[in-house]
């Protein structure tokens, strides 16, 4: 066994070279004050949130470079700070309020922004919002 990379420069058709490139934050678990029902109103809840950015270049095979790299600790970290930054009646709030977030970062070129509640109803895995450009 070798510890040289593996070149296969040449072997992939053209059809083939990657088009786009997608940083994906899949169902982070944070806690919200949210809803506008008396029994939600001061008593967090758990909130499930996804966040889909596609990228505007499409990094080469060979970058390995953190430097040019998405901090998902950042990216966590944007979206659980902005959960716990208030209150909100609606998701559709939270939503934009992340998206506005993530979209204004460099490097986005589309974002989709999915927030669920998973506790609501016993016969559902979550009831939610999405926005995406």
């Amino acid at each position: 066994m070798t510890d040289h990379a593996i070149t296969l420069d040449g072997m992939v058709p053209d059809s083939l070279r990657p088009t786009s490139a997608r940083i994906l934050l899949d169902s982070l678990e944070v806690q919200a004050d949210i809803g506008f029902h008396d029994y939600e109103i001061g008593t967090p809840q758990r909130l499930i949130v996804t966040v889909e950015i596609w990228l505007d270049h499409v990094p080469p095979a060979d970058c390995d470079d953190p430097a040019r790299a998405w901090n998902y600790d950042y990216l966590r970290t944007q979206v659980e700070e902005l959960a716990a930054a208030r209150r909100y009646n609606l998701q559709e709030s939270l939503a934009h309020a992340i998206y506005q977030r993530i979209a204004a970062m460099r490097g986005v070129k589309k974002l989709r922004v999915v927030t669920s509640k998973p506790d609501i109803y016993p016969n559902a895995k979550g009831v939610g919002v999405e926005i995406a450009s």
